[in-house]
């Protein structure tokens, strides 16, 4: 039975991913009405209680992107405004969104991650932090928003680092891991398959375009993957998403090389995107699982206190 029939979803925002949030949330707006709900699309500025006092809503549908919107500080929000809400809560969104404290945490749930290190962005634009190749980018930002991947053999840092956006100073750095992009998802608390993603040979890696361009990567569900790696990648997704506290939905990156039988966890998505590209609404989708289905369990999933 339905909890909740008016639903706001939160889109836009101002952070570096507002483009890939009003997508999501036109998205997930669209199927909400066709799944019978009413629907009043917000586009989050900074006086959001005010917005939200005005649409006084059963529930928040966030599919808001990238800082303030997926670090915690929304959810805050709407826990003082006692407003139920879709995916994570508080702790575990601030606490993800950290790709250094969230790698601490994974490690010692057992999950594996890959080395790295946190730098202020000056220096590591001056000299190498660790050994190439490696790849550098924002402590707190998605959509592969700032990726810089430095090569094997190349003589300093390039240019484009003193660009990535930094947070209290600092960049990290991580080895770089060669061969499949591999994610899987958890939806309440059961794991779904496991995607490996092929970039468009024209792209390095899977970049911005190739996560929101049609076209600008290949999915292969399930992975052609061992199976024994395959078991590895659902186990350690269920793990991280528990050892961090999420709820609702998330998403586990990795890649694995098969040469080395290297596996690491890259990170994991509180928040991830639900657009005509994106990869969890495919993932339910293998279920059986139509896009309406996924955002009106999400939405009755909902809940303050998260």
């Amino acid at each position: 039975m339905r909890r909740y029939n008016h639903v706001a979803v939160l889109m836009g925002g101002w952070s570096a991913e507002r483009e890939v949030s009003l997508w999501t949330g036109t998205g997930c707006a669209d199927a909400l009405e066709r799944a019978g709900y009413r629907v009043t699309r917000v586009d989050a500025g900074r006086d959001l209680a005010e917005q939200l006092r005005e649409v006084a809503p059963d529930a928040c549908f966030n599919a808001l992107h990238g800082r303030w919107g997926e670090d915690g500080c929304v959810q805050g929000l709407l826990e003082v405004l006692d407003i139920p809400y879709t995916h994570s809560g508080v702790y575990a969104s601030a606490l993800a969104m950290n790709k250094v404290r969230a790698k601490v945490v994974l490690a010692a749930a057992g999950v594996p991650v890959a080395n790295g290190v946190a730098l202020l962005r000056e220096d590591a634009a001056r000299d190498h932090g660790m050994a190439t190749p490696y790849v550098a980018k924002p402590i707190a930002e998605g959509s592969s928003v700032g990726v810089v991947i430095v090569p094997a053999g190349a003589n300093r840092p390039p240019e484009a680092i003193t660009k990535i956006p930094d947070l209290e100073g600092q960049i990290m750095l991580e080895e770089f891991v060669a061969g499949h992009e591999l994610t899987c998802g958890v939806i309440g608390e059961r794991v779904t398959e496991i995607i490996d993603i092929v970039p468009a040979e024209n792209l390095a890696f899977y970049d911005f375009e190739a996560k929101y361009a049609p076209g600008g990567s290949k999915h292969l569900l399930p992975a052609r993957i061992p199976a024994d790696v395959y078991d590895a990648v659902q186990r350690h997704t269920l793990a991280a998403h528990k050892a961090l506290g999420c709820r609702g939905v998330s998403r586990a990156d990795f890649r694995y090389d098969p040469t080395k039988g290297h596996l690491v966890c890259l990170e994991v998505n509180t928040q991830p995107g639900m657009t005509g590209t994106s990869l969890v609404p495919e993932l339910a989708a293998h279920w059986g699982w139509s896009f309406s289905d996924l955002v009106a369990w999400m939405v009755e999933d909902a809940s303050v206190a998260r």
